[in-house]
């Protein structure tokens, strides 16, 4: 079964377009805040997004048969990976292995704004500074009022009609949280458990450079599988995505 964990700004419709190439179940979880699940998008953490995801998936404890999950989680997303890896292993729920496609891996004990750009770090930084000294709050704002900026904010090629309402779509592009960036994240009690890493080569909200610094600290064993591809390559090429998943779970298969 996989577990599909959406990024900032994305509710678990994010994956539509992936669900129909999938060869096993899937759950597509919202994250709190999102799509009707409750949070406080200004205070949100890290540990209330794993709890939500737990929650989402404490059925498959009480299940006679257990299947072995997969996590994918994509961009921010992989925040919450650990947290719900070790909730699953606390309830029974094996969890056999994780694919995370340009999803923000900080070094031990760091915070996801860390894997952020640097001008994005030192602009999100200065602006909650702003925000605290006039008692405001700041969230990621939801579908953009004018589209066209999208079409080509992801990397790659331009986004065509039909992807840019796909993902501009309120269903989809929604308020997010800012404060989960600055939450510490551990990866140090999964080492041995098998990550592939989607690294897109033509990324530009997480770029390249960054990718590969960031699967590098993964606690391993890592596979990496670099993809001519921009930070949408799930939904651009959804078949190809969800090949890369079945491949990864062939213990005989690396790239």
């Amino acid at each position: 079964m996989y577990v599909l964990v959406h990024g900032g700004g994305m509710t678990g419709r994010f994956w539509d377009r992936l669900l129909a190439h999938l060869d096993q179940p899937a759950i597509a979880v919202d994250l709190p805040g999102r799509a009707g699940r409750p949070g406080d998008l200004p205070t949100l953490t890290v540990d209330d997004e794993v709890a939500s995801v737990l929650a989402d998936l404490a059925h498959l404890a009480e299940a006679a048969v257990v299947e072995p999950i997969t996590i994918v989680a994509h961009s921010s997303g992989g925040l919450v990976v650990p947290g719900v890896v070790t909730g699953l292993a606390r309830l029974g729920v094996p969890v056999e292995r994780i694919v995370l496609s340009a999803a923000l891996v900080p070094a031990e004990g760091g915070v996801g704004a860390d894997c952020m750009q640097d001008r994005h770090r030192e602009g999100l930084v200065a602006a909650l500074a702003l925000a605290a000294e006039s008692g405001d709050v700041i969230t990621l704002p939801g579908a953009p009022d004018d589209p066209e900026p999208s079409r080509r904010a992801y990397g790659g090629e331009p986004l065509d009609d039909e992807t840019l309402a796909y993902i501009v779509d309120p269903n989809r592009c929604v308020p997010d949280t800012v404060n989960h960036y600055f939450q510490p994240v551990s990866w140090a009690a999964l080492a041995g458990l098998p990550v592939t890493y989607v690294l897109n080569t033509k990324d530009r909200p997480v770029r390249p450079e960054r990718q590969e610094e960031m699967a590098a600290r993964l606690p391993g064993p890592v596979t990496i599988v670099r993809v001519d591809a921009g930070h949408l390559f799930p939904i651009l090429e959804p078949a190809r995505f969800a090949a890369i998943l079945l491949e990864s779970g062939d213990p005989g298969w690396s790239r």
